[in-house]
């Protein structure tokens, strides 16, 4: 389990400057809601962003996106409404996207993938 948060952690901070790099203000970093957390929130041209960090060290489990189920998106989803409300400068316009890592071995910069508008 240490491993997994160890390699959780790196993962987001991987996804924030990664995020960062193209333009995504980040503004809140692992948000605790009733109903789960949310990685990070971020911002671009005035839309909110929810994202969901994704990270895995191999295939085993299979690709990091996959584990974005249904009812994982519901709990996103869900997280977001309350991140709004407690937040309503922050308008109307939001969307959830996944950002999918996955480690190599060696050298070899990780891989990336980014999901935007994610629906279920």
């Amino acid at each position: 389990m240490k491993n997994n948060l160890a390699t959780g952690r790196w993962g987001e901070q991987l996804a924030a400057a990664y995020l960062e790099q193209r333009g995504i203000k980040m503004i809140a970093r692992n948000v605790r809601t009733p109903y789960g957390e949310i990685d990070l929130v971020g911002r671009s041209d005035e839309i909110t962003i929810f994202i969901e960090v994704k990270t895995r060290r191999n295939e085993v489990f299979g690709m990091p996106e996959d584990a974005v189920t249904k009812r994982k998106f519901t709990h996103i989803f869900e997280s977001a409404q309350v991140f709004l409300q407690e937040h309503p400068d922050l308008g109307e316009d939001w969307r959830i996207d996944v950002l999918a890592i996955q480690k190599r071995t060696g050298e070899a910069p990780p891989h990336i993938e980014w999901f935007e508008n994610v629906t279920y």
